[in-house]
């Protein structure tokens, strides 16, 4: 196994695996602004969302994660933030300059949008010139920080796809990566496992009062009759998973046989502790999802689907795995990493998660995914409550 990747060493130390310029808006209503930016200075890229005005409490602290978080990952090499005003959007610029990287903020009140994109578009382009002179550099592939969620899952996800991802996690975790985990709701049948997986009883106790508040405040006290259309989607039903306690068993697969999470993080947190594995409490819809674990600092997304989700994210790259042939048949145009040898048993797991550690180190090195290459770029805020 190579040891060693070629990456962006970034001025806080972290690695990057790409090398973006990004335009952030702060809110919904600076969005025409920012992609405005994006169009004229090539090799820049936008995020437009749909929140940011009128949020308060924890829904608010998410947002400020999720924004700081997104221009902070070691996967963007410097970044424009815009806002309708300067004191929410000097907060996000202050939290992404805490990691050495170039950001400079703007607003459009008092300024309007054509001032503001003319100089946030003169200092966009002093970026690109900056970091396109950035060179890789080796680093070793413990310094990666590497996530997973799965999606369009069926049968052959539980029994080939995440079971690879876990076989990786299984090689690479003792090796000193950070992984992650979430999706908090589809644990639901398979809590017990979980709890018991974690590091400590301690670790274990917090992680299901974070499991247990979720069913009961949130899926419980807003259900209609069940989470039919949920959880089990539409698509996991199709590959023949009637119930979320058959989708559980097959999503923990995907943290292996060996592995042991250390701590739980809130939706878009970093980990403040040691290399090892995490558990994100975060939403099951893929988009949210990974750009939660993005906002968290995790520079490559490991994916396993069944039936075939199509997801990418803007910043970091999501590689596909699928052991589903009629996938591969139908739209392998998605799939980076096959694994279907392992239902005709022609390829073990612990081979498939050599190729899956392969790959991993390939996208590290600049190999665009399939998301990527096909333009996928889904960025999703999770939004905690309505706004004020």
């Amino acid at each position: 196994m190579t040891e060693t990747i070629m990456a962006y060493r970034r001025g806080n130390g972290r690695v990057g695996v790409r090398n973006h310029v990004v335009i952030l808006p702060v809110d919904d209503i600076s969005n025409a602004a920012c992609e405005a930016v994006a169009n004229n200075i090539k090799g820049t890229m936008a995020l437009p969302h749909a929140y940011g005005r009128l949020q308060f409490g924890e829904d608010l602290d998410l947002h400020f994660r999720t924004m700081i978080g997104t221009g902070a990952n070691p996967n963007v090499a410097a970044c424009i933030v815009i806002g309708i005003e300067p004191g929410w959007t000097q907060r996000i610029v202050d939290g992404i300059a805490e990691t050495g990287k170039p950001v400079t903020g703007f607003w459009i009140e008092q300024n309007g949008d054509i001032a503001t994109i003319a100089a946030a578009s003169r200092q966009a382009k002093d970026y690109v010139h900056w970091a396109s002179e950035l060179q890789r550099e080796e680093c070793p592939m413990s310094d990666l920080w590497v996530s997973t969620k799965c999606g369009e899952s069926d049968t052959t996800t539980g029994l080939g796809s995440c079971p690879t991802v876990g076989n990786m996690y299984d090689k690479l975790i003792p090796k000193g990566i950070y992984g992650c985990f979430g999706e908090t709701s589809e644990i639901t049948g398979a809590e017990h496992i979980c709890k018991a997986r974690a590091i400590n009883e301690d670790v274990g106790e917090r992680w299901y009062a974070m499991w247990k508040a979720y069913q009961d405040d949130v899926i419980f006290a807003h259900q209609t009759d069940d989470l039919s259309d949920s959880q089990p989607t539409k698509g996991n039903i199709e590959g023949g998973l009637t119930t979320i306690e058959e989708k559980a068993l097959g999503n923990l697969e995907k943290i292996g046989r060996e592995c042991r999470y250390l701590d739980i993080l809130e939706p878009a947190e970093a980990p403040k502790g040691e290399a090892g594995l995490y558990f994100m409490d975060s939403s099951s819809a893929a988009a949210e999802c990974v750009t939660l674990m993005a906002a968290g600092g995790y520079v490559v997304h490991t994916f396993p689907t069944g039936q075939g989700n199509v997801v990418g994210n803007p910043i970091v790259p999501v590689i596909k795995i699928s052991a589903n042939p009629r996938t591969l048949r139908t739209m392998s145009e998605h799939i980076d990493v096959d694994v279907t040898g392992i239902l005709t048993r022609e390829v073990t797991i612990d081979q498939a998660g050599d190729q899956l550690v392969d790959m991993v180190r390939r996208t590290a090195n600049g190999r665009q995914t399939a998301a990527e290459a096909l333009g996928h770029r889904e960025f999703s805020m999770t939004k905690l409550y309505r706004s004020a």
